[in-house]
């Protein structure tokens, strides 16, 4: 048995996900973004900085930068009046 790197608890075989090296409690097998805390499968994390992030918090943290985050679907244009005006284009 060994200790869950969250809580630092005993980790029961009944109870473990092992990901990352270390025996986790299925609880606290959690996304690290304080924002999202979505329960995360063993095999299915992203890992920054050795935590385990969602997909979606992992590319908003250590993806490509840019206007929204970067990608092609959205794109900022300034019109004649110095306005943003955001287009979104569907792929």
């Amino acid at each position: 048995m060994g200790k869950c790197p969250l809580c630092e608890k005993e980790v029961y075989f009944a109870e473990k996900i092992t990901a990352l090296g270390s025996d986790w409690h299925k609880v606290c097998f959690r996304c690290s973004d304080p924002t999202c805390k979505v329960i995360l499968a063993a095999g299915k994390q992203a890992v920054g900085a050795g935590k385990p992030y969602c997909d979606k918090c992992y590319s908003v943290l250590y993806g490509p930068k840019g206007y929204h985050r970067g990608g092609t679907e959205s794109h900022h244009f300034i019109t004649s009046e110095y306005k943003y005006i955001t287009f979104k284009f569907k792929t």
